[in-house]
């Protein structure tokens, strides 16, 4: 199993359009040490050709140019067929509506985060130029299902999506019901060949005895390292909301995830979905060298594993 990082940063990219903060100035500046990066998104493949995108950025566009195995062979052709969606937030699936090129394209989502997406969305007509040019299909909730191909035939790829304690995109607040389990998902893939084992949980408001458990006899992880402390945005007045109202665990303090995963055995862990107030996007920052002191990784964009 083959991934390449798309995107490593969280909503808003690195830096941010609109933030001075000290990360985004250095940047711009050239005044510390760390790459820019674009909003999160993998791609993964079974190394038969074909590839699957896990999440479509705004940016995505973009992302695949600067990808080539992605890129298309012949015609309007492209390796690119089938997209997982682990929620609906703008910065997952607002990429969509950019492959909207007569292209076919067969969308994985649970219930909620489809119907987050379709109904009363004027845009969503965009991919609905021609019968069938996206085709839907379930993601339930602790099922393990075999992961296919656009046109049926088997991956080589299982995916079992696991419930994540996370909250509904801002835009659908107040329209829905935010009590649904399956608003926010990881997904855990295995490959058959080899049995290699990735988790993917970008988005965990709080880590629970299930997130543990798909934690558990995986290869590779990639999780949640959008905020280091609880008061990142808070403290410095962009934003009157800690972390994990905002439904992302910290990295860091005696209770964040860097000391909650500290008994993790995956040979590869991958903090992904970086806010660009984050010190660990600094790669001599202090946090930075605990992360790296702990056996974990900082994903980059153009970040390749094999699992």
């Amino acid at each position: 199993m083959l991934l390449r990082v798309l995107g490593s940063a969280a909503g808003g990219g690195f830096p941010q359009w609109n933030c001075a903060c000290v990360n985004c100035m250095g940047m711009r500046k050239g005044l510390i040490a760390a790459s820019p990066r674009t909003e999160e998104s993998i791609s993964l493949s079974a190394g038969d050709g074909g590839w699957f995108l896990i999440n479509a950025s705004p940016d995505i566009r973009a992302q695949i140019e600067s990808c080539a195995p992605l890129h298309p062979h012949e015609s309007r052709t492209s390796p690119i067929h089938t997209i997982l969606l682990t929620n609906g937030d703008l910065d997952h699936c607002l990429g969509l509506l950019t492959l909207r090129e007569n292209h076919r394209l067969v969308l994985y989502a649970t219930d909620s985060v489809r119907r987050g997406f379709t109904e009363g969305n004027v845009l969503y007509r965009t991919l609905q130029r021609f019968a069938e040019q996206v085709t839907w299909r379930t993601l339930k909730l602790d099922v393990e299902e075999p992961l296919l191909h656009a046109d049926g035939r088997p991956s080589g790829l299982t995916v079992t999506a696991v419930a994540v304690p996370g909250k509904l995109p801002i835009h659908l607040e107040g329209l829905v019901s935010s009590g649904e389990p399956d608003v926010n998902v990881g997904l855990r893939f295995r490959q058959s060949t080899n049995g290699g084992v990735l988790a993917y949980f970008p988005a965990v408001g709080r880590i629970t005895s299930s997130v543990l458990n798909a934690l558990e006899e995986t290869d590779c992880v990639m999780f949640d390292g959008t905020f280091w402390s609880s008061d990142e945005l808070s403290a410095p007045g962009f934003l009157e909301k800690s972390a994990e109202d905002l439904a992302h665990w910290p990295v860091g303090g005696s209770r964040g995830s860097l000391a909650m995963l500290s008994e993790m055995t995956a040979r590869r862990r991958v903090f992904i979905h970086i806010n660009n107030t984050n010190p660990i996007l600094r790669e001599d920052s202090y946090e930075r060298t605990l992360v790296e002191a702990a056996g974990w990784e900082v994903a980059w964009d153009g970040m390749g594993i094999l699992v």
